[in-house]
């Protein structure tokens, strides 16, 4: 067990990815360029046609706490969704995980059959 999965107090600074659920709107764009928290240097959106994510940089004793405190931000940034949180290979060395976590999304809904 890595030193960040005892939860040790000790503070390190944690990288990881927001992804969300849509690419931001021109008006939720708008709304970014004028939230404050967003301008620390410790979140930055970064997209792509289709995609949309937030890197993330924060510092605090556990993974855990670091994602919460990053979610934070997102309490005044109306219709934003967070869809999952992410960690890369490049991350996870970096944030001394042994191993990397993989939880698979819930396989798709199956559709009743109708009754002909």
């Amino acid at each position: 067990m890595t030193d960040s999965q005892r939860g040790t107090g000790t503070v390190r600074n944690w990288y990881f990815n927001l992804v969300l659920d849509a690419p931001l709107t021109e008006e939720q764009s708008n709304t970014l360029d004028h939230l404050d928290r967003f301008n620390d240097g410790r979140i930055g959106l970064a997209e792509r046609p289709g995609y949309s994510r937030f890197m993330c940089s924060f510092e605090a004793g556990t993974l855990t706490e670091a994602v919460a405190e990053a979610l934070d931000f997102f309490e005044d940034f109306p219709g934003v969704l967070i869809r999952s949180v992410e960690i890369d290979h490049f991350d996870l060395r970096h944030n001394g995980m042994a191993t990397p976590a993989v939880v698979p999304a819930p396989p798709p809904a199956k559709a009743a059959p109708s009754a002909s």
